[in-house]
């Protein structure tokens, strides 16, 4: 039978890719996606939660109302976990992170805020929502600074490369 994508049989390469090479990689992904699962814990366990967020670097922003139970569970434990992924068709399209880092919580008067809420595309939310677009919102805003990145991407392997990569700040 013939193979689709020869270069998925065999042993797993373990060649790092540079970091520069890497960090272009993690940057497309953040950038051409627009939907995480947010996992956090909390009293009642792990929650994982689908979020829409904006990227920033290596930061993922995200808004989100008060009390809701993703926004409780950071208030108690601000260590989260990210998980964004493109459209999976087999194997050899495998791409995806895992971001690990301390979630921080900017209000509306955070010094913080207006560096992160430039990349923020709020008009998008408020057209959906029937809001004015010359009233910028005042929601919290949620940043996600990746402290540390698990990436894989099988397509690696094409080039001889390990498809799980390791980044750190």
């Amino acid at each position: 039978m013939p193979l689709t994508n020869p270069w998925l049989s065999g042993p797993t390469p373990a060649k790092r890719l540079d970091r520069e090479r890497l960090e272009e990689r993690l940057l497309n992904l953040l950038s051409s996606q627009n939907m995480c699962v947010l996992a956090t814990t909390g009293p009642d366990g792990p929650l994982a939660t689908p979020v829409r967020y904006y990227p920033l670097g290596f930061a993922v922003l995200f808004t989100a109302a008060p009390r809701s139970p993703k926004m409780r569970n950071i208030a108690a434990d601000p260590r989260v976990s990210v998980g964004i992924f493109a459209p999976l068709v087999g194997l050899a399209s495998s791409r995806g992170a895992q971001l690990f880092g301390t979630a921080r919580v900017l209000g509306p008067e955070h010094p913080d805020r207006a560096h992160y809420w430039t990349a923020f595309r709020w008009e998008n939310e408020h057209a959906e929502r029937g809001r004015l677009l010359s009233e910028p919102p005042e929601d919290t805003l949620v940043v996600v600074e990746a402290e540390r990145i698990v990436y894989t991407e099988h397509w690696l392997r094409r080039e001889g490369f390990a498809p799980r990569q390791f980044w750190r700040r």
